[in-house]
């Protein structure tokens, strides 16, 4: 049987992971599916394979920015590169398995609103005061984070679900898996819309 989500592995600080959070909800719901927000580090992966964040490659990293510019124009959103980038993420992926609790398919709110501030705003999700205060224009008790983000059971959770992403072989942002198979990339979405409409080939 099917599962019923979409699993959307993905890094805060990823700019083409933002551009596909912007979509795979109406991709998920077109196909009857939900989306299962897992967000987890790149800097695991880099530690584990090698590797260093895509912008910062000598001239991969000046093509991949026009690219990202490009591919958010033809989407029609916005795109503006928060002023420390790369960036770390810790508080915003803590925050994001907090709210969830047990059901992964909880907190896209926050997740899109965090990405928002971070690459339609520019703003800053790096730190926990950032996170809290993004977190808390959603209605989420600012207090009652605030201590979760501490909490050594959320810590925990957090470096579980990133090894869990790890041993499924998870290696970008994003990287989606329709039931058992993994698509890496934005500009796999359409291939993964084909895929879900034909049941696979």
């Amino acid at each position: 049987m099917a599962s019923a989500t979409l699993d959307f592995y993905f890094d805060f600080s990823s700019p083409y992971g933002y551009l596909a959070a912007m979509q795979i909800e109406k991709l998920a719901a077109k196909h009857d599916r939900k989306v299962a927000w897992k967000p987890y580090l790149l800097g695991a992966v880099y530690q584990k394979i090698g590797g260093e964040p895509l912008v910062n490659v000598p001239m991969k990293g000046e093509y991949s920015r026009r690219d990202m510019e490009r591919c958010a124009r033809e989407i029609g959103v916005p795109l503006t590169f928060p002023p420390a980038f790369p960036f770390a993420s810790v508080a915003a992926c803590r925050a994001v398995y907090w709210q969830q609790g047990d059901d992964p398919t909880a907190a896209g709110d926050l997740v899109t609103a965090l990405y928002r501030k971070a690459f339609a705003e520019g703003g800053d999700i790096s730190s926990a005061e950032g996170v809290l205060a993004v977190a808390e224009g959603l209605g989420i008790d600012r207090a009652a984070l605030s201590q979760a983000l501490q909490e050594p059971a959320i810590k925990q959770r957090f470096k579980q679900e990133v090894e869990a992403a790890l041993a499924r072989g998870v290696f970008g942002s994003p990287f989606i898996f329709v039931d058992d198979e993994p698509f890496w990339g934005s500009d796999r979405l359409e291939m993964v819309d084909r895929w879900l409409s034909r049941g696979g080939w």
